[in-house]
């Protein structure tokens, strides 16, 4: 008798402890130890994606580049928005994408700029011909662990990322977008229990949850579904960039029911499966990818 293939998913990825490390400003996941698993030599597609025309925010690295690999490995086009000075990760999807024998388009544009959603879906349907799916996923994540320390400025940009420019991509795309379409948001496991330490970005992604589901209702009338992922402890270049108090480090994800974090490629054939016609009758649902939190709406 022909054996199941089973994985123990506690230490399916990396489990260990992660090395004590930090970045200066900018986080490139090339530099990461160890490098996120996004997909890249592990990640089949089933063609569940032939054709579509796709836009994903926050795509050169993490979770959104374990999207865009997946999209593209299913079948789609793929423009990926990133911030300048993370091409080196941009280039590295890039070149994935493209032996996949897809189109790919590099957005480098920073969404605090008042002038860049209008840019980005613009190029989109220039270079891809129209856009039917959008990934928003693009984030600021800087932990203060002192309320003191966390300025006015850094809320207002961290509100303006993630989900003011949401606001504007979807108005900009909207117009394009065909009945069969669907957008997926990055909301958070933080959306329904905050962390201290990350009390703007917990806020925004409160805020991303509730949006999306305000957003389904409206879009469903034009045939567009509306969904969001709520990620638990990821390990991807946001948590170098200020995401993490850096002594956390090490512990990051160890204190999840899996007791270990998450790589971003876990979470791609969710947001493949929320993009593709198997969900036809799945909108304004937000899906947890925790490692076992739980999340109440």
């Amino acid at each position: 008798m022909t054996e199941p293939i089973l994985t123990d998913p506690r230490t399916l990825y990396y489990s260990e402890k992660f090395p004590q490390q930090d970045q200066e400003g900018i986080a490139i996941q090339d530099k990461m130890t160890p490098k996120p698993d996004c997909g890249e030599e592990s990640y089949v597609g089933t063609k569940q994606l032939e054709n579509r025309r796709v836009l994903i925010t926050g795509a050169d690295s993490g979770i959104g580049r374990a999207v865009a690999i997946a999209y593209a490995r299913e079948g789609a086009d793929v423009a990926i928005n990133f911030l300048p000075g993370e091409e080196r990760d941009a280039e590295e999807v890039a070149e994935i994408i493209q032996k996949t024998g897809r189109k790919v388009v590099l957005l480098p544009y920073d969404l605090r700029e008042e002038e860049a959603a209008q840019k980005i879906v613009e190029e989109t349907v220039r270079e891809l011909g129209g856009i039917d799916t959008l990934v928003l996923n693009a984030a600021q994540q800087i932990a203060q662990t002192e309320l003191a320390d966390l300025t006015v400025q850094q809320v207002k940009e961290t509100f303006e990322v993630n989900i003011v420019a949401m606001f504007a991509i979807v108005k900009a795309a909207e117009p394009h977008l065909p009945a069969g379409g669907a957008i997926v948001t990055t909301t958070s496991v933080q959306a329904f229990n905050p962390s201290p330490t990350l009390m703007d970005y917990a806020t925004t992604k409160a805020a991303i949850a509730n949006f999306t589901i305000g957003l389904a209702k409206q879009l469903i009338e034009k045939g567009i579904r509306v969904n969001g992922v709520a990620p638990g402890p990821i390990w991807t270049p946001l948590q170098l960039a200020g995401g993490q108090p850096n002594e956390k480090i090490p512990e990051f994800g160890q204190d999840s029911l899996m007791g270990r974090a998450g790589q971003p490629v876990e979470l791609a054939p969710v947001y493949v499966f929320l993009a593709s016609n198997k969900a036809s009758y799945v909108t304004a649902q937000i899906y947890g990818v925790t490692g076992g939190e739980s999340i109440n709406l």
